[in-house]
C-alpha cells in the first residue's frame, strides 16, 4: 500500500511539474468556483474513473466540512505548506508534504492551511476502481518513474 501512495505523489509531483498542456481527452485544466474564501481548486484531470484536483489555500484558509459522495476513493496529499486535517469526528490531524490520507466515498472531513503562507494540496479521487485505464493513456515518463518506484 505505501509503495502505491508514494507511486500516486510521485505521479503528481510529474503531473504538476510538466509544463506540456493538458490533452483535449484527459480534459483542459479549469479553475473551479472556490467553494470557501481563500480555497482556489483547478481541476487537472477530469476523467470517468479519475479525477484530480490542486488546490491552493491562503494562509489561515479553511476548506469546510464536506463529503465526496460521487467518488469511491479519496487520496489528499499535501505539496506544499502545513495543514491540520479531521475526518469524520476524529481529532484534528498535522499534515505535511509527502504524508497521504485515504477516504472513502462519504467521508466527511475538512482541512486548513495552518501556515503563514499559501499551501497546496492534491486530491485524487477514483470515480469508479472497475475501469481500466488504457495503455495508451498512460504518460511514458510517469510509467518509468512508478517502474522505478516498484509501483506496477
Amino acid at each position: 500500500m505505501q509503495k502505491i501512495v508514494a507511486g500516486i505523489v510521485l505521479l503528481l509531483s510529474l503531473i504538476v511539474g510538466s509544463t506540456s498542456p493538458v490533452s483535449a481527452q484527459q480534459g483542459v485544466a479549469q479553475p473551479q468556483t472556490p467553494p470557501d474564501p481563500g480555497v482556489s481548486p483547478v481541476r487537472l484531470l477530469d476523467r470517468s474513473e479519475i479525477r484530480i484536483t490542486r488546490v491552493e489555500l491562503a494562509a489561515g484558509a479553511v476548506r469546510r466540512a464536506h463529503a465526496h459522495d460521487e467518488v469511491e476513493y479519496h487520496v489528499w496529499t499535501p505539496v506544499a505548506g502545513t495543514f491540520e486535517i479531521t475526518i469524520e469526528k476524529n481529532t484534528p490531524a498535522a499534515a505535511k508534504p509527502g504524508q497521504a490520507f485515504f477516504m472513502k466515498k462519504g467521508t466527511q472531513h475538512t482541512f486548513r492551511n495552518t501556515g503563514t503562507a499559501p499551501a497546496v494540496v492534491m486530491e485524487i479521487f477514483i470515480m469508479r476502481s472497475t475501469v481500466a485505464a488504457a495503455a495508451e493513456d498512460v504518460d511514458p515518463a510517469a510509467a518509468a518513474a512508478l517502474a522505478l518506484a516498484g509501483v506496477r
